[in-house]
């Protein structure tokens, strides 16, 4: 098979996902070894980039999606004549960056460093689908770990939490003497 037809295939395949799509399953597939499918997804991402088109493939942890081109933002939202997308508040944005940056982490501990209940900040946060239960910490209660999801990674444009940016080393003195 062609280059172009391999990449109208994973064109296809991205656009009825909707969703994120594992490169091994791209692989899969099209019958290909996973870095050859990787350089086919590139080759197809350079194009779209390049001419400057209204999508654009992003990677989220080997995974490929299909979304619009944020420069298009606008125009969508006039098609649609829906309000802007609802911004984070002070708190949830608080507890995003506690819970991203120590994942996993159980409420308790999120009010530990907020020195405030979490309580409807974690739950705004799981109903956005920013956050997810991630397991279940082994002590008595067994109270719920929570850590972020690939929406996640979409909403901020990361492709793995290794690309949060450092903590301040400041702000990280700070949380351990308080500890």
């Amino acid at each position: 098979m062609k280059l172009s037809e391999l990449e109208a295939v994973i064109e296809a395949l991205l656009f009825i996902s909707g969703e994120a799509v594992p490169i091994s399953v791209l692989a899969q597939t099209i019958d290909m070894d996973k870095a050859t499918t990787k350089a086919i997804v590139r080759s197809l991402s350079d194009k779209y980039s390049t001419e400057k088109r209204g999508i654009q493939i992003v990677e989220y942890e080997n995974s490929y999606q299909m979304c619009t081109s944020p420069n298009c933002f606008e125009y969508i939202r006039n098609m649609y004549k829906s309000p802007q997308r609802q911004g984070l508040t002070q708190a949830l944005l608080e507890t995003l960056a506690i819970i991203a940056y120590k994942q996993p982490i159980t409420k308790t501990q999120i009010e530990e460093i907020r020195g405030v209940n979490s309580d409807h900040a974690v739950n705004k946060l799981v109903e956005k689908k920013l956050v997810c239960e991630k397991g279940r910490l082994d002590t008595p209660g067994k109270p719920i770990l929570f850590g972020t999801t690939k929406e996640f990674l979409r909403y901020f444009g990361f492709t793995s939490v290794k690309e949060l940016p450092p903590l301040d080393e400041k702000i990280s003195l700070e949380n351990t003497e308080k500890n």
